[in-house]
């Protein structure tokens, strides 16, 4: 299989080479020389390369060119049937990947919909009812749509499993049995994913018919064009060293990956009470909230975005310069996705992990999947001040104590000296001139009923004042 240097040579549509040229390609990468020629020819396929490596043109190109010449300019939706399905694993990489896909088409008749989870139905609803030939969605929304009648899959050409190995990890294996058997069994299928582990050749063996592998890299690695760190620190140092790293390397629009969403949301704060515009995306939020945190990031008013995995799939930045994993991921392939994020395109990229004693058996498990060393560099983590945060209560009453005790004592006496004594001290008592014979009054002594003299009684118990 020969490689192809330009985007001339593939036979491609010549609207949609002059639509490739308008938006700045002029080269194919690895991924797209091989995988093109192989769906132009009606071909299954699996395709292998890490993110960035321009995967979705790989199969959307090819898709589109087959499906041109039915294309129809009718504004009747039973001229507009769905005939190629992209399934993906998010919200993100739907839309990331439909955006692409639109760009592609424009000067086509042909319709593109995105369909995912997390919005309102009734916009997806009006534009699969109104006729399009490319549905890109995830799986949980488009059996939503189907259960509700709103599309039929019944002349579906080519189906797409895009990230595949995501959508395993995520439990979407259910689902996709259920959409793939509402296809024609004469149909194109192909699967596409940073890594294949033996799980994902299992599925390719009952949905694909003698699929080709096309691998543009070893299985499971990293990108070559990426340098990977590694900084062991203390627990209590991790917030400490990646401030570190933002701050001494002056890093800006960062991604940073922590595995729980509880996680994501603490670090995000913590970032932004250190002074930096920070802002967090995971699975709880609403889809409005992560589209505005994905925009302000790509956009650069928000400087690091704290992400977990299954957010950031299909988050494409263009010249990422940096990742930091501020957790090491539970499953090392993560880890090849993670990195990913930056380094596309050809670029070179900058991934950053900081790992505790307790990641050891993390990393290890990377560096086995991957092959290869990461390298580790010292850091050195600056212990916060009693400055960089707010004083609580205990702390302000402790300090308090403290300063008080450690106010500087009076000027010590020389050893021997007598300390100098005031004479009042060292005079004998005497007594005012008058008082004692004005205070002095005759005393009357008092008697009982029984005519026995009184004994003396405490003025302050009742007892006479004399």
């Amino acid at each position: 299989m020969s490689d192809y240097h330009d985007f001339d040579h593939f036979g491609l549509d010549p609207r949609i080479v002059a639509t490739v040229k308008g938006m700045g390609y002029s080269t194919p990468t690895p991924i797209q020389s091989k995988a093109i020629p192989l769906v132009m020819q009606g071909r299954d396929m699996m395709g292998a390369a890490q993110t960035g490596t321009g995967k979705t043109a790989g199969f959307a190109l090819p898709i589109i060119h087959r499906l041109l010449p039915q294309a129809s300019t009718s504004m009747s939706p039973a001229r507009h049937p769905v005939r190629a399905l992209i399934l993906a694993p998010t919200r993100e990489l739907a839309e990331q990947v439909a955006e692409n896909v639109k760009m592609y088409i424009a000067g086509t008749p042909l319709r593109c919909a995105t369909v995912y989870g997390g919005v309102d139905m009734e916009p997806q609803t009006q534009a699969l009812r109104a006729g399009v030939e490319i549905v890109v969605a995830t799986p949980g929304r488009l059996l939503d749509h189907l259960g509700s009648k709103n599309t039929s899959l019944s002349q579906v050409e080519a189906v797409v499993l895009d990230e595949a190995d995501r959508m395993l990890d995520m439990g979407f294996l259910p689902d996709i049995s259920r959409i793939l058997n509402q296809l024609p069994k004469q149909r194109q299928s192909l699967m596409f994913s940073a890594t294949f582990p033996d799980e994902i050749r299992k599925l390719a063996a009952n949905f694909l018919r003698e699929p080709v592998l096309v691998e543009v890299a070893r299985r499971n690695a990293a990108a070559d064009n990426v340098q990977q760190e590694l900084y062991r620190v203390h627990e209590s140092e991790k917030t400490g060293a990646l401030l570190e790293l933002l701050r001494g390397r002056g890093l800006r629009q960062v991604l940073v990956f922590v595995n729980t969403k509880i996680g994501c949301r603490r670090l995000a704060r913590e970032l932004q009470k250190q002074g930096i515009n920070a802002d967090a995306i995971h699975g709880d939020k609403s889809q409005d909230e992560r589209t505005k945190a994905l925009e302000g990031f790509k956009q650069g008013t928000i400087d690091v975005l704290v992400a977990t995995d299954v957010a950031a799939r299909g988050l494409d930045i263009v010249e990422l310069p940096a990742v930091i994993n501020y957790d090491v991921p539970y499953a090392p392939e993560d880890y090849v996705h993670r990195i990913g994020r930056t380094g596309r395109a050809g670029a070179s990229g900058l991934a950053m992990t900081i790992a505790t004693g307790a990641e050891d058996r993390a990393v290890a498990a990377i560096e086995r999947l991957t092959k290869g060393r990461i390298e580790v560099k010292p850091i050195d983590v600056r212990r916060p001040l009693r400055g960089d945060r707010p004083q609580r209560g205990r702390e302000r009453e402790r300090d308090r104590h403290r300063d008080d005790r450690e106010r500087p004592l009076p000027p010590a006496q020389p050893r021997g000296a007598k300390a100098p004594v005031d004479e009042f001290f060292t005079k004998p008592y005497e007594p005012a001139a008058g008082t004692e014979a004005e205070g002095k009054e005759p005393e009357a002594e008092a008697t009982t009923r029984s005519g026995k003299k009184a004994g003396k009684v405490a003025a302050l118990l009742g007892g006479r004042q004399h």
